[in-house]
This record gives structure tokens, sequence and C-alpha cells, in this order.
């Protein structure tokens, strides 16, 4: 059977992440999850004093770039993907809502972007991987075989969120997450640089009511369509 690559794109907590990696785990294939890579930036401003009331010292970023290495390892226990900074593991702290709250403006800076992508594009070189994130199918693999577009309401979304960090143990305020999605809805369709958007050729996924088992079932039939 063929390797492709598969792009999993869509809006911030519609879990994704979680589908990229189930799929990628039935199917064999690696996963690379591009929105941490994102929130590891992210969290990587925050520790060296780059972020001040969400203004980022962009200048100073810019200059620190290429001392910004990530990489993925799979969890011994659970096989997951764990997101590493600089040889860091930092899977736990880039999920808070604190990193949440600045993503989207560091993940809007055509810098950060390119060193991103081209990070990204480097994974894929061997194909046989999933990949998620909000121009996976549109910039990074623009000639990906199968493409995913995935959304879901936002108060469902905000939902999910709130039952991800509460089930963690964080503290969690539903109002609060559903003003993030919002915002970050915001400015993922409206940056210049990559801005969300379902490219042509992808095939639409509404969650908002389907278990995931179902979505597996969806996901894995496409799959051996393209495949097959």
């Amino acid at each position: 059977m063929k390797k492709i690559i598969i792009a999993i794109d869509g809006f911030s907590s519609c879990g994704k992440s979680t589908m990229a990696k189930s799929l990628a785990r039935n199917i064999g294939y690696l996963y690379f999850d591009s929105g941490a890579m994102y929130r590891a930036v992210a969290l990587y401003c925050m520790q060296n004093g780059l972020i001040n009331n969400k203004i980022i010292n962009t200048e100073t970023l810019r200059s620190k770039m290429k001392d910004i290495h990530i990489t993925f390892e799979a969890d011994p226990e659970t096989k997951n993907s764990l997101t590493f900074l600089n040889g860091v593991n930092v899977e736990h702290e880039i999920r808070t809502l604190e990193v949440s709250q600045v993503v989207s403006q560091v993940a809007a800076l055509d810098f950060v972007r390119s060193e991103m992508i081209a990070q990204q594009r480097e994974m894929g070189e061997k194909k046989g991987i999933v990949m998620d994130g909000r121009d996976i199918g549109t910039t990074v693999f623009p000639d990906a075989e199968m493409k995913i577009f995935v959304t879901a309401s936002a108060q469902v979304r905000a939902q999910r969120r709130y039952d991800e960090l509460t089930a963690r143990g964080d503290s969690a305020d539903f109002q609060e997450i559903l003003e993030n999605v919002l915002q970050r809805d915001h400015i993922d369709q409206t940056r210049e640089v990559s801005p969300l958007k379902q490219a042509e050729d992808a095939l639409l996924l509404d969650n908002s009511n389907l278990t995931r088992e179902e979505q597996m079932e969806w996901l894995i039939e496409k799959f051996n369509n393209i495949t097959k």
C-alpha cells in the first residue's frame, strides 16, 4: 500500500490532534502536531520575557528563531506524541490557557511560520505521516493526497476545552474559554500569512455531534478509498 501525507486542518479545539493521533495509530503512520510547535514557540516567548501584556517583542523573537528547536517523541507507555522544546518535554506546559491566549498572535508572525513550515516539511519528506494544524493542506503540504477540514460550533469547542482542562485538574472558566475560542477563530481566519481556510480539495468534517468512534470510521473509510 502506498504511503501518503494526511493533512488535517480546522478550527481550534475541534479535537484535531486527538483525531489525528488516533488515525495515525490505526493506520501505522507517524503523527506530528503542528499546533504544538506554535504553542512551544509561544511558551518560549513566555519563558524568556518576550511577551508583555500579550504584546510580543517581535524583533528579539526574530533573532532567536534559529535557537528554537522543536521535536516529537513517542510516549513509551501511551505511544502518543510528546512535544520537546530544545530537548525539554513541554507537552503539559503548552496546553495551558495562558499559552492558548497568546499562541494565535505568535503563529500569525510571518518569520515564525516560515521557520515552523520548514521544520514541518522536513518531517514529511518520507511521507506516511498525519499532521494537523491550520494551514497544513493549504501551505505546508498543498499536494497532500488526503486533506480534511474539521469544524464544530464554538460552544461545543469551548466545552471540549473546558473538559480537557478540568480533567487535568487545571482551573477553568467556560466563558473565558469561549471568548478565547472566538478570538482565536478571528485571528486565525484574518491573519495575513497562511490564514485558516478550507483547501479546495479538502473533505469537510463537522464533528459537533459525532462520537470519536464515528469520526474514526469516517476517516478510515476515506483513507481506504484513497490508498486502495
